[in-house]
């Protein structure tokens, strides 16, 4: 004897997202393949994609339509993670003030994508909008030396009857660390689960408050703290820093690719070549390519990504993170002239995003 679809999903309805807190069908995270006689064959997502996380849902969805519809059912559970197209609704529980969270990231370290995002961060502000900078560098923080709070701590504040740390204001940008909770010279030795709670806490425990914009710092690679945020939070996009050199650009292609998987598929909103070229204060025409020529532009071609500018190699940007204060703020330097380029290439990208994703949806029905 066969069973409704609509009985099939009632017996899901008892099946909870452990992340979500609600059960999977309310969420619209089933989908009836075929109901057909003793068999039913259904493809569930889940928000963790780790390989038991999907094999708990797989049998807790058998267990739940056998012992609502009866043993004699077979069941064909296909378990797959929820993409970056599926997260609305729901996921705006995370972060729901905030408009845009885009990740700052980069293949491999010593690029300047700590550089970058400050910059990004403080030039968002001062052109009006409202701004947090959440540094996710979990092992090698430097928004602390960057905006010059190295001595700061967050206080602990009441919110709607909770305790919330709140973030500390610096260039009228909202700034969290974990690099507020430990001292200079104290290394931060932690493995991934505890790397990944304490960055949860950052972003779920603090009172963030309204948003136009949220950068985060991420650290360098394609790792454990990465795959948490991209699967925890609902990223906008993200923004990718290289050298020109081939060992970083062959890095920054691995961090563009991890972004363009099926099950985070994150819209990469730009490359910024950093240290692109060096002119001596000397020889104000001159341009020394100390690590290749273009390298970043030519993967942004070949990777079909934006590119967002060059930053070349200017001293008093490095000068300028290391005293606290992003070289952004230098009016009328060539620093603060390239930075604002770079800035307004990806202003243009996130105006962009709403058609991105109509192009994306016209392609898929075919239309």
């Amino acid at each position: 004897m066969g069973v409704s679809k609509q009985a099939v999903l009632e017996a899901l309805s008892n099946v909870t997202e452990p992340d979500l807190k609600k059960d999977i069908v309310s969420l619209g995270l089933v989908t009836l393949e075929r109901v057909e006689g003793q068999h039913i064959s259904i493809v569930v997502k889940v928000s963790n994609p780790a390989m038991h996380a999907r094999l708990r849902m797989r049998e807790a969805c058998e267990f739940a339509i056998q012992r609502v519809l009866g043993s004699g059912f077979t069941v064909d559970c296909e378990v797959v993670p929820i993409s970056g197209d599926d997260r609305q609704g729901e996921w705006r529980k995370v972060l729901p003030g905030v408009r845009h969270l885009i990740a700052v990231a980069s293949g491999k370290g010593g690029v300047g994508k700590s550089t970058v995002a400050s910059n990004l961060a403080v030039g968002l502000a001062r052109r009006g909008y409202q701004v947090g900078l959440l540094d996710a560098d979990i092992y090698g923080p430097s928004a602390p030396t960057m905006f010059d709070l190295v001595h700061e701590r967050p206080q602990v504040i009441e919110s709607n009857g909770q305790k919330k740390l709140q973030p500390i204001i610096q260039y009228g940008v909202k700034v969290l660390s974990i690099g507020f909770f430990a001292e200079m010279d104290q290394a931060i030795v932690w493995r991934g689960p505890m790397a990944t709670k304490a960055l949860n806490q950052l972003i779920t425990d603090a009172d963030w408050g309204t948003l136009d914009f949220m950068i985060i710092d991420l650290p360098p690679g394609t790792g454990d703290v990465h795959l948490s945020i991209v699967q925890a939070i609902p990223l906008s996009g993200a923004v990718i820093v290289s050298t020109p050199q081939p060992v970083a650009l062959a890095d920054a292609r691995k961090g563009i690719g991890m972004f363009k998987l099926p099950a985070i598929n994150v819209p990469i909103l730009g490359v910024i070549e950093n240290m692109a070229w060096f002119t001596p204060e000397e020889l104000p025409e001159n341009k020394y390519y100390l690590f290749g020529r273009d390298g970043a532009r030519l993967l942004a071609e070949q990777m079909e990504v934006p590119f967002l500018g060059p930053l070349p190699v200017i001293q008093s940007i490095r000068e300028a993170g290391d005293a606290g204060r992003p070289a952004i703020m230098q009016d009328g330097t060539a620093p603060a002239h390239y930075l604002n380029e770079i800035l307004t290439n990806f202003e243009r990208e996130v105006r962009m995003l709403p058609f991105r994703k109509k192009e994306k949806a016209g392609a898929a029905s075919g239309s």
